[in-house]
């Protein structure tokens, strides 16, 4: 497995847990993963990943910001199902 793969699937497990905690008012927990989640974004080297991919890590913090929660949490789920999809593609390259 190469890093650009652990690191995708990694922040999008992360982003899962926000949109979960999220839904179930864990405020706290949704908080602690958004703050790992931001922490993984940087771990990513842009230079290795697609364009479309860079444009949603561009996205995502701004995204995630947001004060109102259900949309954080929906825009969370979102961009974990997408990363997930990169890092399936980004291992069978």
């Amino acid at each position: 497995m190469n890093d650009t793969y652990i690191s995708l699937s990694s922040l999008s497990m992360d982003l899962k847990r926000v949109a979960l905690a999220s839904q179930r008012n864990s405020l706290q927990v949704a908080d602690r993963f958004l703050q790992e989640a931001l922490k993984r974004k940087n771990e990513i080297d842009t230079e290795k990943i697609k364009p479309y991919i860079r444009n949603l890590l561009i996205k995502i913090e701004k995204s995630l910001q947001s004060e109102d929660r259900k949309q954080q949490a929906e825009d969370a789920l979102m961009y974990s199902i997408l990363f997930q999809n990169a890092a399936l593609a980004s291992k069978d390259a």
